[in-house]
């Protein structure tokens, strides 16, 4: 357990099995950049990929669910090995409901992490709510967990190594490396 960790949240985080991630403003900073010729471009940062690669080899799966659908957002997931990505979902709930279908998890073995008031229903819903540091402030009171570092800076790294020492084993990531 960490600091300001209480015992009932980190039994909550004991559960955990899946990351539930959203990607503008968690993956990425939430800019949104065309070029001329109408392409998308997203930037994600590298220490994500890093604790995502942790986080798999922790025995543990991801799954993305975004409002908006981007090409950039599959071939990221492709290199993350993350096979659950539903995009295009404004209202998230059914997503997230076949996430945990498709993964035969429960809704109390799922993180969330998210930044805005479409992730809100899907904190509750999941059995740990994380948001990150520049998230609205109704995800951030509601949020189980709220990263120091903004979205798209490293905030989805930071929650998967706060969620991996809650759980005891971040020593086995550290070993790894």
């Amino acid at each position: 357990m960490t600091a300001n960790t209480s015992p009932e949240l980190a039994a909550r985080v004991a559960r955990i099995e899946l990351l539930l991630l959203d990607v503008d403003g968690v993956l990425t900073d939430g800019s949104i950049v065309y070029t001329d010729d109408q392409r998308e471009i997203k930037r994600f940062h590298v220490r994500d990929g890093s604790g995502l690669k942790f986080w798999h080899q922790s025995g543990k799966r991801s799954a993305i669910v975004s409002g908006r659908k981007t090409l950039a957002v599959d071939v990221r997931a492709a290199e993350l090995g993350i096979a659950l990505v539903y995009q295009g979902h404004g209202e998230k709930l059914p997503a997230v409901e076949r996430v945990l279908a498709e993964a035969n998890v429960r809704a109390d073995q799922v993180c969330a992490i998210g930044d805005d008031l479409p992730d809100l229903p899907v904190l509750r819903r999941c059995g740990v709510g994380i948001a990150v540091a520049d998230a609205c402030a109704e995800l951030r009171a509601a949020a189980d967990y709220v990263t120091a570092t903004p979205g798209g800076r490293g905030a989805v790294r930071e929650a998967i190594e706060w969620l991996l020492k809650v759980q005891g084993r971040w020593g086995e990531v550290l070993q790894r490396h």
